[in-house]
């Protein structure tokens, strides 16, 4: 009879290296998830630009660089249009206020000028013809007026003489009758005479006036053609000097077309661009300094310009007192604008790292040097040289501010 023996119960060797293949492929699988969670760029140390983090006086300026030109720029557009005829100054030569600069033809101008006077001509001759009629019947007026006055008072004396006689019966009734209606047919007919005289000088007082606004009306408007005339003749608005002259002998003009500028050289000022982060910082009457061959010359902001274009606005700066000797229109200077107080601050050497995060983030090298890792900051104020750290950084440590953009994605980088 066959006696069944009990196993023995525990770890055979068998088992250990299944315990030993398990533990390895946990660590395999650790390994792996902890690599697919961070992403990794390898790259050599020597290839990127690191900076200390330090704690130091920021200085709120910014640098940009602007170009001289004049203080005023008045731009010659043409009052009238018409062909080149002569050119008697060239671009960059200096004029007095007044000086012709181009002369033009304008034939369509010059027909309008003679039928202006054709037509002014016509009137004179109206008025003339007007007034002579108006001065014979106001002589013929008066005239009839003085000999129905004359014709009124001899009636009337020989009608009061026939009713004395005709009362004392010394004439017949029907020559007394024929005196008093002689009488008073002179009374009526002096009565019209003197009704047309009034009204004939009524109607010359009123026709006179207005024909003689119309001759005026007419004289002024040939005025005007004769300063459109004039105006054939390009001339400079000021003192200064021609800054480009836009027409050649024989080219057309149009009324209205720009064909000039007079740059006025009493003064100077610095127009600058500058990036629209800085926009709601720029103000009028902030200071500035130009630094020329050793010497600073202050300056300060007069007007800002509100457009955009292209990520960056226009200034203009003027001098305060000096300007620089040998200063010409075009010269190119960096200038210094400082836009608050200094003070004291984190700060992150400039570098390109900001063009790729927009100063949000940065890479902050470890203690041993060996890998960066990606952090969160807030970055403030920034001039030529130093951003301002508000958060996120401490003095001491390193940062990578070269360019990020090769980087991908990556939250670590392996530094060889």
């Amino acid at each position: 009879m066959d006696i069944q023996l009990e196993k023995k119960k525990g770890l055979r060797p068998k088992h250990y290296g299944y315990i030993a293949l398990g533990i390895l492929l946990l660590f395999v699988g650790y390994q792996l998830l902890f690599a697919t969670s961070v992403s990794t760029f390898r790259t050599e140390k020597d290839k990127l630009s690191i900076a200390e983090v330090s704690q130091g006086k920021f200085d709120d300026y910014i640098t940009i660089n602007g170009n001289v030109a004049p203080i005023t720029t008045i731009y010659m557009d043409a009052y009238e249009g018409g062909r080149v005829t002569e050119k008697l100054i060239e671009e960059g030569a200096m004029v007095k206020k007044g000086d012709i600069i181009l002369k033009l033809e304008n034939m369509n101008l010059y027909e309008q000028i003679l039928a202006s006077e054709s037509n002014l001509a016509l009137k004179q001759n109206d008025l003339r013809s007007t007034k002579l009629t108006f001065d014979s019947r106001q002589v013929e007026g008066r005239r009839s007026l003085a000999t129905a006055s004359t014709d009124l008072q001899r009636l009337k004396r020989n009608f009061e003489q026939n009713k004395a006689l005709y009362d004392e019966e010394l004439i017949s009734q029907e020559e007394y009758q024929l005196s008093k209606e002689n009488y008073e047919l002179s009374k009526k007919q002096y009565e019209i005479v003197k009704v047309q005289t009034e009204n004939d000088n009524e109607l010359r007082e009123k026709s006179l006036p207005v024909l003689e606004a119309d001759l005026n009306r007419m004289q002024k408007t040939l005025g005007m053609v004769y300063q459109r005339l004039d105006h054939l003749n390009v001339r400079a608005p000021a003192d200064g000097q021609l800054g480009f002259l836009d027409a050649e002998i024989g080219q057309n003009i149009s009324q209205g077309q720009r064909i000039g500028q007079i740059n006025v050289l009493t003064d100077y000022k610095i127009e600058a661009d500058i990036d629209e982060h800085y926009i709601d910082r720029v103000k009028r009457d902030l200071s500035a300094i130009l630094e020329r061959n050793g010497n600073e010359f202050p300056l300060r902001v007069r007007k800002v310009y509100p457009e955009v274009r292209n990520g960056r606005f226009r200034v203009d700066l003027v001098f305060n007192d000096n300007k620089p000797e040998t200063i010409r229109t075009g010269q190119s200077y960096n200038i210094r604008l400082q836009l608050g107080e200094s003070s004291d601050a984190l700060l992150v050497p400039k570098g390109s790292f900001f063009q790729s995060t927009g100063g949000q983030w940065i890479f902050v090298v470890g203690p041993d040097g060996g890998e960066a890792l990606k952090r969160p900051i807030r970055i403030g104020k920034q001039n030529s040289r130093y951003y301002e750290v508000l958060e996120g950084l401490d003095a001491g440590e390193k940062v990578i501010t070269s360019n990020y953009d090769s980087f991908g994605e990556a939250e670590r980088i392996v530094l060889k």
